[in-house]
């Protein structure tokens, strides 16, 4: 049956095929293998269809009674047999599409974010990307999206451990200044000296006197280096309380990222009134025009990643920036630059 529907789909021209697989103009579900492969934008036309009372509930690929067959995987030659056996297994068209134009603007991102690389390589400059949040708000694995084509030689990743007796004998900064990018790098911080600013004071790892002294310290620690050159940018992942316990849940269950829970993890969910006291008193002492807070609303992983990636294209000048053909200006409703009059970060 898929093999004459195959032949059937071949010999239709493009009009005929266009006019049954669309209502009103508008694109449905199931016209996945003849959505465009130019860079998908917002409000593209795609609605989804609705589901009658009798449409049976569908899942994500691999959820229990929707899983492929190594015998379904052979079968599949074509995006017009991938789509009738997906239906067949109940799987939710949406998600797959979804997924799909994620990846695709995700890849030509990141080929933009090579030509970035290779011209902070022959500039010199020196960039330093500090990713923060709550437990589970995605910062790991936006940092894996940001590098995962980078040239390791002029770009690193640190997320320091505990400090050490001796570094806790140190000025608190000594122990950062040393990452600190060097000419032609970038360094992502997998958070950052900003550990004083949340975490360590609402788990009572440093003093009251600790906490105070570093926010009357990091702005102006903040400016030297600015100063000095290096272009720091500063993220904060926020997540709701509820997609924060959904994302703990799913580590539990996953023997894969169990390693991911620590006893700081634990206890997030019962301190998080707290963090978010320290959290809005470090915005209004931290954020200041040549090192700003940039607010990433991060429940949707995807939106998140694709977003901060386009901010930092966005913000620096990199050579051939202007060539490029996809849309590098952030979403609003994702990133916001922090203000003020801000009532509420974490939605």
């Amino acid at each position: 049956m898929a093999a004459e529907d195959e032949l059937s789909g071949k010999s239709k021209n493009k009009k005929e095929r266009s006019n049954e697989l669309s209502v009103d103009g508008e694109l449905l579900a199931d016209e996945l293998e003849i959505i465009p492969t130019a860079i998908p934008k917002q409000g593209d036309g795609y609605r989804q269809r609705e589901a009658s009372t009798g449409d049976r509930a569908v899942a994500a690929i691999g959820a229990a009674g929707h899983a492929l067959t190594d015998d379904d995987l052979a079968r599949i030659n074509t995006r017009r047999g991938l789509l009738t056996l997906l239906k067949r297994k109940d799987v939710d068209l949406e998600e797959v599409r979804k997924t799909l134009l994620y990846d695709q603007e995700l890849r030509q991102l990141q080929v933009e974010l090579v030509r970035l690389q290779r011209w902070v390589q022959e500039s010199g400059q020196r960039i330093a990307i500090l990713v923060e949040g709550r437990d589970a708000a995605g910062k790991g694995g936006t940092i894996r999206r940001f590098t995962e084509h980078l040239n390791p030689r002029a770009m690193r990743v640190v997320a320091l451990p505990k400090p050490t007796d001796q570094e806790r004998g140190q000025w608190y900064f000594q122990r950062y200044i040393q990452q600190l990018p060097n000419k032609g790098e970038i360094v992502f911080f997998d958070r950052s000296w900003y550990n004083r600013a949340v975490v360590e004071p609402v788990m009572g790892f440093c003093s009251k006197k600790e906490h105070q002294r570093f926010l009357q310290q990091v702005t102006e620690f903040e400016h030297m280096l600015y100063e000095d050159g290096v272009t720091i940018i500063k993220f904060w992942f926020s997540i709701s309380k509820e997609e924060q316990a959904n994302r703990f849940e799913a580590r539990r269950q996953n023997p894969l990222k169990q390693w991911k829970l620590s006893p700081v993890d634990e206890k997030a969910q019962e301190l998080w009134d707290s963090y978010t006291r320290y959290k809005e008193e470090m915005f209004s002492k931290t954020h200041a025009t040549f090192s700003p807070w940039i607010i990433v609303k991060a429940n949707d992983k995807q939106s998140a990643r694709l977003e901060s990636l386009r901010y930092v294209l966005n913000l620096l000048p990199y050579k051939g920036k202007e060539e490029t053909q996809i849309r590098l200006t952030p979403d609003p409703n994702i990133i916001t630059r922090f203000h003020r009059k801000m009532v509420e970060l974490d939605l």
